[in-house]
């Protein structure tokens, strides 16, 4: 486990700093992550699952990367899921910052699914700088998972998600507050670390050269006679006339 956090840490601070940079591979992860999640949760809402929990994993997997390599090859649609992440991570940390009276779930429904809708929509508009947010903000979340998993045993994420469930949750400790208050500090600087240096200077429309297509060669322009400019060519002679008696040449 310590292992998988150290490389996971390493993941969140790759995805932070260098997000836009790989925009392919974030448009794929976006696709895995959102397809993966929902096909995972409608599988645990059944109240007498058909499938074991191997089956579901697989069938998880394979839907997520269906859905990686649709949001990887179609730039709206990844754009589009790149959004709904941002939205989804700004949604549950403005929710997790109110204070402890439980909310309505038709709220916390409106607020996931506006904020989401909402960020979608900017992200279709702004993609460069609405995809710099969202990949510093996923990288910086990964981050703060991981230690909380070696603080505290991943009590932060369980105190979110009871949140989230509208179930009583326990109050967290100050490391908890410390990590929660690190994750907004973590995305402000891989936003500025991107947007001044790794990004800096690229776009996600500039197409690399496709190996496959030789370069094309000139065709052969035929040569042409230079053409003399006008004013210059030489006048023809007149004829010489004779006259009678003129003597030939021998």
């Amino acid at each position: 486990p310590a292992a998988l956090c150290a490389l996971g840490s390493v993941f969140g601070l790759v995805c932070g700093c260098f997000g836009y940079r790989c925009f392919k591979a974030t448009m794929f992860l976006s696709g895995l992550l959102f397809g993966s999640t929902v096909i995972f949760l409608l599988c645990q809402q059944e109240r007498e699952p058909r499938l074991n929990l191997e089956a579901s994993t697989a069938v998880t997997a394979a839907i997520g990367l269906l859905c990686g390599l649709l949001t990887a090859l179609l730039r709206a649609v990844g754009l589009f899921a790149t959004g709904l992440l941002l939205g989804l991570l700004v949604a549950t940390a403005a929710l997790v910052a109110v204070p402890p009276p439980p909310l309505s779930p038709w709220v916390m429904a409106g607020t996931l699914l506006g904020l989401a809708l909402l960020c979608a929509l900017l992200a279709l508009r702004w993609p460069k700088a609405i995809t710099v947010l969202a990949t510093a903000a996923f990288g910086a979340a990964v981050v703060v998972v991981c230690a909380d998993y070696l603080a505290e045993g991943l009590a932060l994420v369980a105190h979110i998600a009871a949140r989230l469930q509208l179930a009583p949750a326990q109050a967290l400790c100050w490391q908890g507050w410390l990590l929660l208050g690190t994750w907004p500090v973590l995305s402000i600087l891989g936003v500025l670390l991107q947007w001044r240096v790794t990004a800096s200077g690229f776009s996600h429309r500039d197409a690399p050269p496709n190996w496959r297509q030789r370069p094309q060669q000139p065709e052969p322009k035929c040569r042409q006679s230079p053409v003399p400019p006008e004013g210059t060519h030489r006048r023809r002679p007149p004829p010489v006339t004779r006259q009678v008696g003129d003597a030939l040449p021998p």
